[in-house]
């Protein structure tokens, strides 16, 4: 399958590398492909990083994993190529120009930066996922013992699915996502950060999560 993964920093590089070992077409894209740093690790990692306008085109997946606060700029600069497109959004809308710790960008009526991607491009299918956990666990789920869960939410059944399915690729077991239903919940899952901020700081490690008891 063909996947644009959008964002060049831990997360956008390690999705990408880890959904190419998967045996999926991928292509990164940047604000500048040139930049000594981005253009090192294309050079090692064998990843093509293209420009944001040109990225998506032929991709059947596309991956927002840009910084929360420039999402809605870099899809506009993408524009049409996510139209049709199942869209992963990845990103969460932190606000640290005040320092740690952080808090949430306001979205316009009290809504989700997934809300306003959904908005801003009515003809993609966005779904909410991977955004609850640190880099090496939505790769790597493995890597924490026992039962733990993933939410993901969107209001296109078909796309969750796809989605669902790349999941399942990553070493996510069914029995661990847990679907919050319409893309409304995007809302909590992005003010979740705020407390997986403060348990960082409480547990010293980057790699937990939590599980839904019942």
């Amino acid at each position: 399958m063909r996947i644009a993964v959008l964002g060049t920093g831990t997360v956008g590089r390690t999705l990408a590398d880890a959904l190419r070992r998967r045996g999926h077409q991928v292509t990164v894209g940047t604000r500048d492909p040139e930049r000594a740093d981005v253009a090192a690790w294309a050079a090692e990692s064998g990843l093509p990083v293209l420009p944001f306008e040109s990225v998506a085109e032929d991709a059947a997946i596309v991956v927002n994993a840009t910084a929360g606060a420039a999402s809605l700029a870099v899809l506009e600069r993408v524009g049409g190529q996510v139209d049709g497109r199942v869209l992963l959004d990845v990103a969460n809308p932190l606000d640290t120009s005040h320092g740690f710790p952080p808090s949430l960008i306001p979205q316009p009526g009290g809504t989700s930066l997934a809300e306003q991607i959904q908005a801003a491009h009515p003809r993609s299918a966005v779904v909410k996922a991977l955004n609850t956990v640190n880099a090496s666990v939505m790769t790597e789920p493995g890597v924490l013992p026992g039962l733990h869960h993933l939410p993901v939410c969107g209001d296109d059944e078909d796309a969750k699915d796809v989605v669902v399915g790349l999941l399942a690729e990553l070493g996510w077991r069914r029995d661990q996502v847990l679907d919050l239903g319409g893309l409304v919940a995007a809302r909590g899952m992005e003010a979740y950060l705020l407390f997986w901020v403060s348990v960082l700081g409480a547990v010293g490690t980057p790699r937990f999560n939590v599980r839904i008891v019942r």
